[in-house]
């Protein structure tokens, strides 16, 4: 489009343009959908606020940081006054496939969104070359990429900019695509047009709800993160409470349940990135096979996952925990008693108590 690069003042017509322009430049960089919205969070930040007072945040207090700018992005930008939203698919295999992997003891379920590279990085590269594009046509941009990097409400933005809607899992679904999919935000001092909302069409429906495994949901938008598998695998750096770890099947690192079982998600598209596509078989693998990875092993077979942040251990009492609940269902299954044995020495004392625990599953109660 023909504009002054070092215009301060815009017009109306010209603003409209440019946002036409951002979407399509968007599209080109490879995301599938970009929005546009204004900065109000005023019900977002009443949520939020009412999440954190109720503890559901758990350890995370990260989320509790850095007062209002969470739901005020002109205090973590200055001069802030408009956010870009993009929206990028991931589902790297079908939902059949996933949910057939869940009734597979002997085999690991990874979060469908780590089974490739770190999505971050992709993402923030490309949400830079969407900022030096708009420069390129007004030079006096300000701007700031986000991807999960700072104190952001990032479903409660791509709301308002048209990209979906959060459903009742706290998951923004998206009415042609469903929920995989990533976002990441690109906050301007440009007085864009701005997208309208998305409507919610949740309806009656409570699948998500219903199927979670650990009953984490309080209630229809009210996600209790103590009792998430995602939570507790990855976030969680202590010991997993025994009265969860049941619950928690062959998950090893995330949980897609509340995704995989809700209805919009019939609509899910495969993405078509090929950093997201599966490494080292992580969609089909054996447990025995990834307890049995040195720590040399995690780290090299991993470089680049989003799986490698949560550490050596943490991974090792995951898996535990999942092997213990494949021996309720296999309890003659020496190879695993075995594994388990031989590693305990090899751990920390967190890891060690998840063995014990996982040691004594699928053996016969003693009669009174």
């Amino acid at each position: 489009m023909n504009m002054p690069n070092t215009s301060n003042d815009l017009s109306a017509s010209q603003l409209a343009a440019l946002a036409i322009d951002i979407k399509h430049w968007g599209k080109e960089l490879g995301f599938q959908q970009i929005g546009i919205s204004d900065i109000d969070l005023t019900t977002a930040e009443d949520r939020l606020l009412s999440w954190l007072r109720n503890n559901y945040h758990g350890d995370m207090e990260w989320m509790a940081r850095h007062g209002s700018k969470r739901s005020h992005p002109e205090e973590l930008l200055p001069g802030t006054i408009r956010v870009i939203s993009a929206r990028l698919d991931y589902l790297p295999e079908t939902m059949d496939n996933c949910r057939d992997l869940l009734t597979q003891t002997d085999k690991a379920y990874i979060s469908r969104y780590a089974l490739g590279r770190d999505y971050h990085k992709l993402i923030r590269k490309r949400l830079q070359q969407l900022a030096c594009k708009i420069q390129a046509s007004y030079s006096q941009l300000t701007f700031r990429v986000f991807v999960d990097s700072a104190p952001v409400l990032e479903k409660a933005i791509a709301e308002k900019a048209g990209l979906g809607w959060i459903g009742k899992h706290t998951n923004l679904l998206q009415k042609q695509i469903g929920s995989w999919f990533f976002l990441g935000e690109l906050y301007i001092n440009l007085p864009l047009p701005v997208d309208p909302p998305a409507e919610n069409h949740c309806g009656s429906c409570t699948s998500c709800l219903d199927i979670c495994p650990t009953n984490a949901f309080v209630g229809p938008y009210q996600l209790d993160a103590r009792k998430c598998i995602s939570y507790l695998t990855i976030e969680n750096k202590a010991a997993i409470p025994e009265t969860l770890r049941s619950q928690m099947g062959n998950r090893i690192y995330g949980c897609d349940d509340c995704q995989l079982f809700c209805p919009w998600n019939r609509f899910a598209q495969l993405g078509n990135e090929s950093d997201f596509s599966p490494r080292h078989n992580l969609n089909h693998i054996e447990l025995l096979e990834l307890f049995n990875w040195s720590e040399e092993d995690f780290l090299n077979n991993l470089q680049g996952s989003p799986i490698r942040r949560i550490g050596y251990q943490s991974w090792l009492r995951n898996i535990a925990v999942a092997l213990g609940n494949a021996l309720n269902e296999q309890p003659e299954n020496k190879n695993i008693r075995t594994a388990l044995m031989s590693k305990r020495s090899q751990c920390s004392e967190l890891v060690q108590e998840h063995i014990n625990w996982a040691l004594q599953q699928g053996k016969t109660k003693p009669s009174h």
